[in-house]
Order: C-alpha cells, then structure tokens, then sequence
C-alpha cells in the first residue's frame, strides 16, 4: 500500500504530490479525511499516547539501574 497526498482539482479529478508506479487504466482505492475528523481523530491519539506515556514513565515509576537487572538480553546492544 503507498499513502499519497493529493490536491482536489475538482470533484472528480485529483492531482498528487508525488508519481505513483501504476499503469494508465488501472483502478485505485482513494480513502478521504474530511478535515474535521482528520484534527479531531489526530488529538485523540495524542491524548491516548500522553496518558500511556505518563503511566510509563510517570512519577511513581521508579528508576532502574544496570546493577538491578538480574539476566542480561543478549538481543539488546547498549
């Protein structure tokens, strides 16, 4: 899937930001945000990912040093 941005020409016809690899006659999918909902839906993320973050990392939260960790990850590089 490409995620494209476009300008409305008309109501029928688009111009996009960027060339895309389709050939001439081929159909695509085309999903519009109407921008209320684009503003409204992005604050609601923010305000869920804030919340999760704040639960995480959050005062209460404490610190943990190297010399607490019982099993090193040998997957994890520092």
């Amino acid at each position: 899937m490409v995620l494209v941005e476009a300008k409305v020409v008309d109501s029928t016809h688009l111009e996009l930001s960027k060339p895309i690899a389709a050939r001439q006659g081929l159909t695509v999918f085309v999903s519009v945000v109407e921008s209320g909902q684009k503003d409204a839906e992005r604050q609601q993320w923010l305000a869920a990912s804030a919340a999760s973050l704040q639960a995480a990392y959050g005062e209460s939260e404490p610190d943990y040093s190297a010399s607490m960790v019982r099993e090193n990850n040998p997957d994890y590089c520092t």
